[in-house]
């Protein structure tokens, strides 16, 4: 029992990891524990400025809690500076406006629109927003002489050197996305399986058995599943809203695909008693070459900011490598037949082609993961201005040009994100005026009460206002309990503050959205009767206080546009399948009409909805965004929402796959005898494409997904039957275009293969939003 201690001590802890991963939120709510009390003692209590306390107190708590900066330290003491000098203007313009009741309301609707459309611009603005609005609320909430501007601006610069100090020295935020250790360990365990695969292969002496292929693909899952338990431990956000951490998202079910293709193609025990399939040695060639891309990628994630030069010389060896196993696949690739001198069965033509078209999906997933970490590397090498004024990693126009293009945009009236803008900014501006109107003793926390719960759509307001009233009360009753124990010994309190404050912010990620706002409503009464005789009656007054403003947030969310960013994903994600269902039933056709008689296809036209599906994609990624930018719970776990986006990825890359497959052919061969390949080539895309775009409608109506589409080994069997003649030429080689048909089959297959994934991510988006 003794030796069991040590285990028990620790429990504590483990469930402390286990709902903060990382212990983000724990090292946030650590800092703001120790700096918010100790600055509120000194000015208050040293220096005898209660407006002092008051900015340097929420000035701690906004840029401890409220904000979290990512990137290297000497960027976020940059940003941090920013933050402050942000600060200082606004509690300037909040003091002037405030004098006037017409003046407070027109600068608080004016602002609080720029502050939270401004977040449209770069992940920076988005995550600063409520620490900037709190900057605002604050000296408008508390009408005051211009005398009192200096003590404003004196506390509220105490805690920017405070919280620039802590940041620093106290548990210091690490450097690294928590994302990118697992996704190099996956990186490299995938690049040992590709190595070890492609040597059992080519055969020859030395080669490893089927058990040492097995086990490196087991590896290769573990590192996988391990990725995605670290992805899902945070229910809705375990990254940051930066370019480099989007890119780390999407790269978590690249990866996770690539790991998928991996294991379908490691051979199972006992499977190939006669030795390897044959296989064409080109394609060992681009599985080593992935293999050294993924080496590279994983070498990139460890250090970001090293060099890429080493990652992209080896994609492009991958590259060369791929265009050389086509050609070498589509022209040579010799096909079995008996002694006849006819095919003897329509499945081991595919079985030949399998290991190479195989390889060929491995490369194409490769690049695409290695696009994304490049992507990732050069957005951590941003300078600190680039990454505020949202510039795009490589992009050659002026940072000033990124973010006009990037607010222009979305001042539209379809963008969530002008739908939200104008409503926070109405929002507070309706608290503005009832708390002033109504004369409520503290209008500060009518404002603070809206800014917690307005949310992206009616429903959610009223879930949130619902949430935060229940916390609040909770939070009432216990704080009036506490005073009341208390009673006169109100500097009792100066004990009990760094505690209330570090429960403020640890609840909300290891509890709930309502203990933490009651945690939150019991620091601020703890706060405001610190060293004083408590009254207890404040903070049962605090209910009505908040009530009002959840009452507005409310209202406004009703009558103003009652949809938001999880619609905005969803619309976004529909349009994004349908334009890529319709550009890969384009590229079919395009490969189709290369090698059978009618119209010449043009490759053109083919680029144009390739174009139009990249757009989709983009948009995609703005109502992601905006849907990662939302504070609190999501109504759709993110897991399922990130599989969706991704799915885009998937679909993409098959379509891209059939277009670079026949538009890097020499010339157009027709044949009057394929129109039969033709159709069933057709048929397939057809049915995949239609799938597609059932699932895009499923989402915008909120119904249930299509079911997944099994594969037809009858359709295989129709297509082959359809190229006997083409499968093999008088020197008894395969023809490229027959193989091409049976490859642009196969990278049909691939998106089918993405379909019950999809299927179980749409079902878990419930309810219509």
């Amino acid at each position: 029992m003794p030796a069991l201690a040590p285990l028990r001590r620790l429990r504590p802890v483990s469930w402390l990891r286990e709902r903060d991963p990382g212990l983000a939120a724990t090292r946030r709510a650590a800092r703001a524990a120790l700096v918010m009390p100790t600055l509120f003692a000194v000015c208050s209590q040293v220096i005898g400025s209660a407006p002092m306390a008051t900015y340097a107190s929420f000035g701690a708590f906004s840029m401890l809690l409220f904000v979290e900066f990512t990137g290297p330290m000497a960027q976020r003491l940059q940003a941090h500076l920013g933050l402050a000098v942000a600060w200082t203007a606004l509690i300037c313009l909040g003091t002037i406006a405030s004098r006037e009741l017409w003046l407070a309301v027109t600068v608080m609707v004016v602002v609080g629109f720029l502050v939270l459309f401004a977040g449209v611009v770069s992940s920076v603005l988005a995550g600063a927003s409520t620490a900037l609005l709190l900057a605002l609320v604050l000296p408008v909430s508390s009408p005051a002489s211009l005398s009192q501007l200096p003590a404003r601006l004196a506390g509220a610069g105490l805690a920017a050197a405070a919280a620039m100090l802590a940041i620093s020295l106290l548990w210091p935020r690490p450097a690294a996305d928590p994302l990118s250790g697992p996704a190099a360990r996956v990186c490299r365990a995938a690049a040992r399986q590709l190595s070890t695969d492609a040597s059992w292969l080519a055969g020859g002496p030395g080669k490893p058995e089927v058990r040492q292929c097995r086990a490196t693909a087991d590896r290769a899952g573990a590192a996988a599943a391990e990725l995605r338990e670290v992805f899902v431990a945070t229910p809705y956000r375990p990254t940051g809203l930066s370019t480099g951490s989007r890119a780390l998202v999407r790269l978590v079910d690249e990866l996770t695909w690539l790991s998928g293709i991996l294991a379908d193609s490691a051979p199972a025990p006992g499977s190939h008693p006669d030795g390897p399939p044959a296989c064409d040695a080109a394609a060992h060639t681009v599985r080593r070459a992935a293999a050294r891309v993924l080496d590279e990628a994983a070498e990139l994630l460890d250090a970001p900011r090293g060099s890429r030069e080493a990652l992209r010389r080896t994609s492009q060896e991958l590259r060369r490598a791929m265009d050389r196993m086509e050609e070498r696949a589509t022209v040579r690739l010799p096909v079995h037949r008996d002694g006849s001198g006819t095919l003897s069965r329509a499945h081991p033509v595919l079985e030949v082609l399998d290991p190479s078209f195989r390889a060929q999906e491995l490369g194409f997933a490769t690049l695409q993961i290695a696009g994304n970490v490049d992507l990732t590397a050069a957005a951590e090498r941003r300078s600190w201005h680039e990454r505020l004024l949202g510039r795009d990693p490589g992009a050659v126009t002026e940072p000033l040009a990124s973010a006009r293009e990037r607010a222009a945009a979305h001042l539209r009236p379809q963008s969530v994100w002008l739908h939200n803008s104008l409503r926070g900014a109405l929002g507070l501006g309706i608290a503005v005026a009832l708390a002033n109107l109504t004369n409520v003793q503290h209008s500060f926390w009518v404002l603070l009460g809206t800014l917690s719960v307005l949310r992206s759509n009616a429903l959610g307001t009223g879930q949130n206002a619902v949430r935060v009233l229940g916390g609040t009360v909770a939070g009432s009753v216990v704080g009036a309990a506490l005073l009341h124990v208390v009673g006169h010994h109100g500097s009792a309190l100066w004990f009990v503050l760094p505690f209330a404050v570090l429960l403020a912010g640890v609840a909300p990620a290891v509890v709930s959205f309502a203990a933490g706002q009651a945690a939150f409503t019991v620091a601020l009464v703890v706060l405001f009767n610190v060293g004083q005789d408590p009254d207890w009656h404040i903070a049962l007054l605090r209910v009505q206080d908040i009530a009002i403003g959840c009452a507005v947030s409310v209202l406004v969310a009703l009558f103003l546009w009652p949809r938001g960013a999880t619609a905005a994903v969803e619309r976004a994600l529909a349009e994004a399948y349908t334009d890529t269902a319709r550009y890969l039933a384009g590229t079919v056709a395009y490969a189709v009409g290369r090698c059978t008689p009618g119209p010449a296809p043009q490759a053109d036209t083919a680029a144009e909805e390739g174009r139009a599906a990249a757009a989709a994609a983009r948009r995609l990624d703005d109502a992601f965004r905006s849907y990662l930018a939302e504070r609190g719970a999501k109504p759709v776990p993110l897991a399922d929402m990130t599989t969706l986006v991704t799915g885009i990825v998937g679909l993409r890359l098959a379509a891209d796959a059939v277009l670079e497959l026949w538009r890097c052919a020499d010339d157009q061969d027709v044949d009057p005898d394929r129109p039969a390949a033709r159709m069933v080539v057709q048929s397939v895309a057809d049915r995949v494409a239609g799938w597609y775009r059932d699932l895009a409608v499923a989402l915008v109506r909120a119904v249930a997904p299509p079911q997944p589409l099994p594969r037809s080994p009858l359709a295989e069997g129709r297509l082959v039957e359809a190229l006997r003649r083409d499968l093999t030429d008088e020197t008894g080689q395969a023809t490229a275009p027959a193989v091409r048909l049976i490859w642009t089959a196969d990278h049909l297959d691939a998106a089918r293969r993405l379909q019950p994934s999809l299927a179980a991510a749409a079902a878990g988006t419930g309810n219509p939003s």
